[in-house]
């Protein structure tokens, strides 16, 4: 393939619909990172750098990714040659960590290379689903009956599977009432990692255990690996573990310890397409069952996810849900929808969605050029 001739890179936040409380913080909009990889021949291809923009439960902020990428990512992939998007990384291999900004740049260069070859993303990436099931993530609401109405909107809307935020202080009460509400349910949980293996939080994942739940998500710490390995043993519900693992030499680890038996797979975290999908490959080896999750992207990221998503083992309904659970206006065009539980895989080119450049262009807060 002709080498990169430059790299662009917007920072943009967008107000979201509805503020979302984890068991870290709450947000009103988000900050991410868009960028634009243009080939010689004028192609060009979108990717985007979903990274949080403080540092709760995740070193890589959006400050940190802007000046990794202006500074050492964006000039190492610039004049770079590869033959396939999956040698896209060689180009800036030697940068040790720093997966979020990477994602981006990864995103953009498989965009770039289909849309050069008049491919659909998902068959290069090997999917075969036209269509995937999309659950949706619901935060710590005020009280809980407050989130029994967010469940019920949801459920109106045909999502299939609701996974609850849940943290010390909010979750035995608010999973049993969902529960009592709806017994059939298809429901999980996720910790983001805030609960310390103690007798107390055992406890808590006891109780847990007894409510029909598909898994429990990242109860413990990312690094302990151990701690999830234990509770695996003494849980039926299975354990599915995220931030404890950005990385394959991770995902081995957690397989050789049985720290669980479900894997979030996130193109951001694992520093895009080519990682998530040897992880995908990789999980499935070993028995684990996967699932696609987000970082409530735009539709840039949000499009890379439902191709990704398209991929065989991807049997669990994912986060993947429509964009206008999140933002009145998006980025792209059409607008990712979710119709009866289910996001089509789109049939254009690349992403198979157009970016609309002069809004991202006009609403830009910082903008690079390499």
């Amino acid at each position: 393939m002709p080498s990169v001739a430059a790299v662009e890179a917007f920072r943009l936040s967008l107000p979201l619909v509805r503020s979302f409380q984890t068991s870290s913080h709450r947000k009103s909009h988000l900050e991410h990172i868009v960028v634009r990889v243009t080939g010689e021949d004028g192609t060009a291809g979108w990717g985007e750098i979903a990274s949080p923009s403080d540092p709760y439960y995740c070193p890589e902020t959006v400050d940190t990714c802007w000046m990794v990428l202006q500074r050492y990512l964006a000039p190492a992939l610039v004049g770079a040659r590869w033959e396939h998007p999956a040698e896209a990384g060689r180009a800036w291999a030697r940068i040790r960590g720093h997966h979020f900004a990477k994602a981006g740049l990864d995103i953009a260069c498989w965009d770039l290379w289909t849309r050069a070859n008049g491919t659909r993303l998902a068959d290069a990436l090997g999917g075969t689903r036209p269509r995937i099931a999309a659950g949706v993530s619901l935060g710590i609401e005020a009280t809980v009956d407050e989130l029994l109405a967010q469940v019920e909107r949801y459920l109106a809307d045909g999502y299939r599977r609701i996974k609850l935020k849940i943290a010390p202080g909010w979750d035995v009460e608010p999973v049993r009432a969902v529960r009592a509400a709806h017994p059939d349910l298809a429901l999980q949980v996720d910790a983001n990692g805030v609960y310390p293996e103690t007798p107390e939080a055992l406890a808590t994942m006891r109780e847990l255990d007894g409510a029909g739940l598909l898994l429990i998500e990242q109860p413990f710490a990312p690094g302990a690996l151990a701690a999830h390995a234990r509770l695996a043993e003494r849980i039926a519900t299975p354990v599915c573990l995220d931030e404890s693992v950005d990385d394959l030499d991770q995902l081995d680890s957690a397989i050789a310890l049985r720290a669980g038996s479900v894997l979030n797979v996130k193109v951001s975290r694992m520093g895009g397409l080519t990682a998530a999908r040897l992880a995908h490959e990789r999980a499935v080896a070993a028995g684990w069952r996967v699932w696609c999750g987000g970082m409530h992207e735009f539709g840039v990221g949000r499009a890379a996810n439902v191709a990704i998503a398209s991929l065989p083992g991807f049997e669990l309904p994912g986060d993947v849900s429509g964009s206008d659970k999140y933002y009145a206006h998006d980025i792209v065009a059409p607008a990712i929808r979710a119709v009866d539980g289910m996001v089509e895989v789109p049939s254009g080119p690349g992403l198979g969605y157009e970016v609309d450049e002069a809004l991202v262009r006009e609403q830009a807060s910082a903008a690079f050029h390499t």
